[in-house]
């Protein structure tokens, strides 16, 4: 059996867990704050989003803003995926654990009460174990970090300074509301050459990349030790163009220069602007900064 084959295969395997809250609704955005996450951009990409998805596949998730808006629209299954293994791990505690992930949440709550500065920098080393414990250290440091940012080193060590703000944890109806959603979800750390191969005519696949830096120094792209380089691009380039030889719908979200629009020539490009938050000169600050803007769409 094929590994693709097999993902396709487990992933309406039944999972052992807690019934759902008959009242449930299902979530319909991001529970966390993601650096270049898609929440203002929606207006912008849903327009070229097909009206029937089959199957929808995300392999940079992160915050999952388009995942949140469209899973309405999925009669199949959601593959989502990404390399941070802290992050997915968050999405299936919530998704398979919420009584214990609440229940961890407000005690992180309380000690930051107490603890401010000095609880945020006992956490930031810790290395721990468990669905549960790992996923509620990360929701923390999500919310507690300056400006949400998660950024690792060449060592995978998380080194953001504190945002000094409170934590405020994760209210019941959200976990219940997210969990809700992410019943039928297929969440794996899966490289993108692994995940997007998955995908077949009927599919939607919306991707969303990490941008590359605008300059050698630049740090805040290194969401995990891995980084993401133009050859990475041009790689993710070719898979697209497979996706459309084979009649799969997809979407990319990306920087506007040269480099993207060379690799993916032959597809259509809709240019916008956007308004981001960066780095201020405070690094406690950030500044709102025009950031040009490109959504690829395939051309099957």
């Amino acid at each position: 059996m094929s590994s693709v084959q097999g993902l396709r295969d487990g992933a309406g395997a039944q999972r052992e867990g807690r019934e759902m809250p008959k009242n449930a609704a299902p979530a319909t955005k991001p529970f966390i704050k993601w650096a270049g996450g898609k929440t203002r951009l929606l207006p912008k990409l849903l327009p070229y989003v097909p009206l029937t998805i089959q199957n929808y596949h995300e392999p940079f998730l992160g915050g999952g803003a388009m995942y949140f808006a469209v899973a309405d629209f999925v009669a199949g299954t959601s593959y989502l995926s990404d390399l941070n293994q802290e992050l997915l791990n968050a999405w299936i505690a919530i998704r398979d654990h919420a009584d214990e992930l609440e229940s961890l949440l407000d005690d992180y709550r309380a000690k930051d009460a107490a603890g401010g500065k000095e609880f945020y920098l006992s956490v930031r080393p810790l290395q721990l174990q468990g669905t549960v414990d790992r996923a509620a250290r990360f929701l923390y440091l999500n919310q507690t970090s300056w400006n949400g940012l998660w950024r690792v080193n060449k060592f995978g060590k998380f080194n953001v300074p504190w945002g000094d703000r409170p934590f405020h944890g994760l209210t019941r109806d959200v976990i219940d509301s997210v969990s809700a959603r992410l019943q039928n979800a297929n969440i794996g750390v899966r490289d993108f050459r692994e995940a997007i191969p998955l995908a077949e005519p009927g599919d939607f696949v919306y991707l969303d990349p990490p941008y590359l830096p605008l300059s050698d120094t630049s740090k805040f792209y290194l969401y995990t030790e891995k980084r993401f380089r133009s050859p990475d691009l041009a790689e993710l380039a070719d898979l697209c163009n497979a996706m459309s030889e084979r009649g799969v719908a997809w979407m990319m979200s990306n920087r506007d220069t040269s480099l993207v629009r060379e690799l993916f020539d032959g597809h259509d490009f809709h240019a916008l602007t956007t308004r981001r938050s960066v780095a201020a000169q405070n690094k406690r600050d950030v500044e709102p900064s025009d950031s040009l803007e490109l959504i690829v769409v395939g051309r099957t």
